[in-house]
């Protein structure tokens, strides 16, 4: 394990040197793609959501392909269609952008709910459905997609059911002074993906999500899980806590962060680090908590600081 714990470090090492100043970001996405999870990135538009995408694909010799989301994107843009051979004997399929290892999906909140619900079948079975044939994507295989804040001129926002196959959604945000300074200067002689270097491939990839499944889980740390979540569903400004799915995606994160952080057995605070990122966008609050200035944020923190954890060790 430990081989594989320092090949995800260089992997980490590799993004940094693209998106600069924003090591916990990359951090979470690297622990997404070991929790066999797909990730939702909200922010406006030039902060590096793409190349963030690219420069994963780099580093770990992924084949990834990228497709912008319009109104006009159909579903077959997406997952492929099938066409008469020439000699009209028989029918080629000819497959979409999402048979790949990495699926950048750039603003997806652009398109239109069919295109979006086109994503469903492949982010949840991993498997493809056209003219009832069904066919797998590579693996290992992962969603990384893009939109911009709601109410910006042409978006809608993402059906409940869709956010919900998204194991995490971030928000990057601007640099830091220091950081686009260097950033700048990055930029002055070369392309900045082109210091990316491989340093895993796809078996890699495989090997350490095999080995994230088996991290070692307490007893008292699955009663910890279960018991943010039931809290969750019990907080008077919360109209919808965490699902049955909330609660499968929270564990295999903090599996992942376990993994990252080089252990194989999880702790409370690989659950606090990810929880966050994973049931934010799960939970939805009433009227009420908007109305006197209650944020989703501030329930998060409620939720965490209501339940206690396990003392491990």
């Amino acid at each position: 394990m430990t081989t594989y714990s320092e090949c995800a470090k260089q992997i980490l090492h590799e993004v940094s040197k693209v998106i600069i100043g924003k090591d916990q970001i990359i951090s979470k996405v690297l622990t997404a793609i070991l929790a066999k999870g797909h990730i939702l990135i909200e922010d406006i538009p030039g902060v590096g959501k793409t190349t963030l995408a690219l420069a994963f694909s780099r580093a770990m010799a992924l084949n990834h392909n990228r497709l912008q989301f319009t109104p006009d994107v159909l579903p077959t843009d997406v997952v492929g269609y099938h066409v008469l051979s020439k000699d009209g004997e028989q029918y080629q399929f000819k497959p979409g952008p999402v048979m790949c290892n990495l699926f950048l999906a750039d603003e997806i909140n652009r398109t239109s709910p069919k295109s979006q619900s086109a994503l469903l079948e492949v982010m949840e079975e991993g498997t493809v459905t056209v003219d009832g044939i069904t066919k797998e994507v590579p693996r290992p295989f992962t969603v990384i997609a893009t939109q911009n804040p709601i109410g910006s001129i042409g978006t809608q926002m993402l059906p409940e059911s869709q956010l919900d196959r998204f194991m995490i959604k971030l928000t990057m945000g601007y640099p830091d002074i220091r950081s686009e300074v260097n950033m700048l200067k990055g930029r002055q002689n070369t392309n900045p993906l082109s210091l990316v270097s491989k340093v895993a491939d796809q078996n890699d990839i495989l090997a350490m999500q095999a080995l994230t499944e088996k991290i070692f889980i307490h007893d008292s740390i699955y009663e910890y899980i279960v018991n943010l979540v039931l809290e969750s569903r019990r907080q008077p400004m919360i109209a919808l806590g965490l699902s049955p799915r909330g609660t499968i995606a929270l564990t295999n994160m903090a599996k992942a962060n376990a993994f990252v952080h080089n252990r194989d057995y999880m702790i409370p605070d690989d659950i606090k680090m990810v929880f966050r990122d994973v049931a934010s966008h799960r939970m939805l609050l009433k009227s009420k908590a908007k109305l006197n200035d209650i944020t989703m944020d501030r329930m998060v923190d409620v939720i965490l600081q209501q339940v206690q954890a396990p003392r491990v060790g």
